[in-house]
């Protein structure tokens, strides 16, 4: 029987019984998986996930003050009483290390919650997505959750999952069996770093030698001079900033 590799991009799409029997990484990457991850490095004894505020209240009432650290948000911005917010670099060594670090945020952790039922729970993010990888590389059943903001699919967290998958299947060796979700993320991921691809047809060499008689023309070269025809240098910061990129997920 072929592995299960399953993406979600939102969890109003899978059921908590469906993630039962295997391991689910859950992803928030802006900001709480990222913020945990960062936590667990810094030194945190362990960050525990909390559905509403008053849940993480009511479990940092019960443990000793020097102790703990309350972190999170409600629509990004800290929450009244909390000692952090869910930015990664609040979370230092000075500030957590040794510490249980209870959390709640306004996504991230309700996909936590909704994973409950699952045998192994992950937090992935671009900066841990190799030791995920690891992690994953033998799991016969394997389920990727996003987040997403609000009920909406952020495709922040798409392209982890896409990234996700595309390792695993280049690393693991293993033929596995996907839903459409996670087929579409990985071509999600791939897609938005593909380098242009010339375009090679007769009519767009009659469009480009048409272009360069123009440019040629109103460049008016002197007789001695050379055109060069190298091609523009590709920027991948300029470019991932200027490109809008859609979606392929159902909203």
């Amino acid at each position: 029987m072929k592995p299960i590799l399953n993406v979600y991009a939102l969890p109003r799409y899978v059921e908590p019984v469906e993630l039962a029997g295997g391991t689910v990484v859950v992803i928030d990457v802006l900001r709480a998986s990222t913020t945990i991850i960062y936590a667990l490095d810094a030194g945190a004894r362990e960050v525990v996930p909390c559905l509403e505020i008053a849940d993480a209240q009511k479990l940092a009432d019960q443990l000793p003050t020097d102790e703990i650290v309350l972190g999170g948000e409600r629509e990004g911005v800290l929450i009244d009483g909390f000692d952090l917010g869910n930015s990664p670099e609040d979370y230092t060594p000075d500030r957590v290390e040794g510490k249980t670090v209870i959390f709640t945020t306004t996504n991230g952790t309700r996909a936590m919650i909704h994973a409950r039922m699952a045998d192994e729970v992950l937090v992935g993010a671009f900066v841990n997505a190799g030791a995920i990888v690891d992690r994953l590389v033998d799991r016969e059943k394997v389920s990727i959750l996003c987040a997403g903001t609000d009920g909406r699919i952020s495709e922040d967290d798409a392209m982890v999952a896409g990234l996700l998958v595309d390792r695993l299947q280049r690393r693991g060796g293993m033929v596995y069996q996907q839903n459409a979700q996670a087929i579409t993320a990985r071509e999600f991921w791939m897609n938005a770093f593909a380098l242009p691809q010339a375009d090679t047809s007769p009519n767009a060499r009659r469009v480009n030698n048409w272009r360069a008689s123009k440019c040629t023309q109103s460049l008016r070269p002197a007789a001695n001079s050379t055109v060069s025809q190298r091609e523009t240098p590709f920027s991948l910061r300029s470019w991932t900033r200027s490109r809008t990129a859609r979606s392929p997920f159902p909203s």
